[in-house]
């Protein structure tokens, strides 16, 4: 299974274990190393978003963003194009459930 996260901080990183994870580091490279992934994290509250999630969305399996739970117009929007949205607490405590679906 490809997995491929949008999750800049280091310390996001190592929330989600040992697992076989491909981080992009910039969201104007999720279009491209996301294409065909099976699972694709986004951490919407990151800079360009906006600009690739819909691509993104269409060009991979299962998406699933996240964001503080305070930016509801994000989440909302996020949900419009199709990815599956969660609070950022919530993300993180599904995170090995997530990955083991």
């Amino acid at each position: 299974m490809k997995v491929v996260a949008l999750i800049p901080d280091l310390m996001d990183r190592s929330r989600l274990g040992q697992h076989q994870i491909e981080f992009v580091g910039a969201a104007a490279l999720l279009p491209i190393v996301a294409a065909g992934a099976d699972l694709v994290f986004v951490d919407l509250s990151r800079p360009g978003v906006a600009e690739v999630l819909e691509v993104v969305v269409s060009s991979s399996g299962r998406v699933i963003g996240f964001a503080p739970h305070v930016e509801d117009e994000t989440m909302a929007w996020a949900l419009a194009l199709g990815a599956e949205v969660m609070p950022r607490s919530k993300f993180f405590r599904r995170a090995a459930d997530l990955l083991g679906s």
